[in-house]
């Protein structure tokens, strides 16, 4: 059994420092706000097919993420974030993808349902020079989700530099509800990131603490100190946590309220009417507010609530309370109210279905192991149905994310999750001590050779192997997964014995 003292010892990591998290209620001190850039709809093309195509190109670039500063950064198609990519429901999606970095990376669509050779994990790297082409048919209710890099060992770096960028999957619902939807004006995409920068301007890519590189500036769209001008009466914000560590409790200055209408995996079964809520690294909430003519409202992240058993929570920002968008309403056109009915949600288990398998989160682990590329950690059968009880067994924060489904929660310590958590989810926060029973369905791919991951999405975590790999297979299939030359993870201190148990 090996204690915490000495895994850490013999992780060999960078030094891990005391907090240095913004307490600051501006951005940039002192700073003027800047208007809010709005990531462009990426360009695309129907061919004689009917199949949509994308072009990507993740290359090296320069940007003004502070006022007057010109920080080196990596972009899709640009020098920093992506292009919004969209699509609809059982539309065919082909992309050309271009590695125009000095270093492999991948292409992971994060919540999307689809093949798992176009998954765009640690298996599917794309080499410096490097073209890769997946294809799928989108199969899913309409959702906010996103991309990002999934380098093994290098993913929190990756997406620091500047590689995330949203994917809007819309469906009969989602076109026809009487919900804000003109991009870019009442709809209005946010991905919310953290950076600290050395005194040139560059990123500051040192001193990570026990959950990542924790920033004291926020950056909002690609800049620091934004602000958003407001046309109509009601706006709805699309939120993606694209930070590597930091945990926001979004709420307004003036404490009003806001209908949460969406979560990971797309509309709620009814809207809730909140005042705060959590997001954890890699989850997307879709909020409605209303403002008055003008009005100027402050986004903002409070301390974090969700801390039992939290040991340094300063350190890991849970104290913070960080300005985030300024709202400004001028004149502004009226809109409908938000329907009381959003979209179905049948349940996939019944109340009290025993758990197939159990997973113990700790330190940078899960059941007590590392993630192995040359591990199958289990074996799904298509078509099913499975119950994953999980539990952060630890006192750091995590949270945990599955490829290629979305669950719903089923239960926590045997009761009801609250509305934040009643829709379709692909990543939970996981408070410590308390076990989250979650429901999926695997259905339609299967695949022998190339797996799906499970991992904790604060970015350090999994990279530092908090991660595990399954394999979906039809009736008669054997695994035959694609080997990886991954060398010193293996020898890695690891604690207990199976990286899955069964329940």
């Amino acid at each position: 059994m090996v204690s915490r003292r000495g895994f850490l010892a013999g992780l060999a990591v960078v030094p891990l420092a005391a907090g240095c998290a913004a307490r600051s209620g501006a951005p940039v001190p002192g700073s003027a706000t800047r208007p809010l850039p709005i990531p462009p709809l990426a360009a695309s093309a129907v061919d004689a097919d009917g199949v949509r195509r994308f072009s990507l190109d993740i290359r090296q670039g320069t940007s003004e993420l502070l006022p007057g500063k010109h920080t080196p950064t990596w972009g899709y198609n640009g020098s920093i974030l992506g292009p919004t990519l969209r699509a609809t429901r059982h539309e065919s999606v082909a992309f050309t993808i271009r590695n125009s970095l000095p270093e492999p990376t991948t292409v992971h669509w994060h919540g999307m349902h689809l093949p798992a050779r176009c998954d765009g994990g640690p298996h599917q790297t794309i080499a410096v020079g490097g073209t890769w082409e997946p294809a799928w048919t989108i199969d899913q209710q309409g959702a906010t989700l996103w991309y990002h890099p999934h380098p093994h060992g290098a993913t929190e770096k990756h997406v620091y530099r500047g590689l995330s960028g949203l994917f809007l999957v819309d469906d009969e619902t989602t076109d026809t509800l009487a919900l804000p939807k003109e991009y870019g004006v009442d709809n209005i995409p946010l991905v919310i990131q953290d950076r600290r920068f050395t005194a040139s301007g560059a990123l500051d890519e040192s001193d990570p603490t026990d959950v990542g590189l924790l920033g004291d500036t926020i950056v909002v769209n690609g800049i620091a100190g934004a602000h958003l001008d407001v046309r109509t009466d009601r706006v709805r914000l699309r939120v993606l946590n694209g930070s590597s560590g930091r945990i926001y409790n979004l709420a307004f200055d003036d404490h009003r309220a806001f209908q949460l209408i969406a979560t990971d995996g797309g509309l709620l079964a009814a809207p809730a009417t909140l005042r705060n809520i959590q997001v954890s690294p890699g989850e997307r909430v879709e909020m409605v507010v209303e403002l008055r003519a003008g009005e100027r409202i402050m986004l903002r992240s409070l301390a974090i609530e969700q801390r039992r058993d939290i040991d340094r929570a300063a350190a890991f920002g849970f104290d913070d309370t960080i300005d985030i968008l300024q709202l400004r309403a001028g004149s502004l056109e009226q809109s409908a109210p938000v329907p009381d009915s959003l979209a179905t949600m049948p349940a996939l288990v019944a109340p009290g279905t025993a758990p197939d398998y159990t997973f113990e989160l700790k330190w940078f682990m899960i059941n007590g192991r590392r993630m192995d590329m040359n591990r199958i950690d289990m074996t799904i059968p298509v078509d099913s149905n499975q119950v994953w009880s999980v539990r952060n067994n630890d006192n750091w924060p995590h949270n945990f994310h599955v490829h290629d489904v979305q669950f719903q929660v089923v239960d926590i310590d045997g009761h009801a999750p609250p509305p934040a958590l009643a829709g379709w989810k692909d990543t939970l926060y996981t408070e410590p001590q308390f076990t989250y029973r979650l429901a999926m369905r695997f259905a339609q791919h299967s695949d022998p050779t190339y797996p799906y991951m499970f991992h904790c999405h604060l970015l350090l975590h999994e990279d530092h192997g908090m991660m595990g790999q399954f394999l979906v297979l039809a009736p008669g299939q054997q695994p035959a997964p694609t080997r990886m030359d991954m060398p010193g993870m293996a020898s890695m201190p690891t604690e207990g014995t199976h990286p899955g148990h069964h329940g």
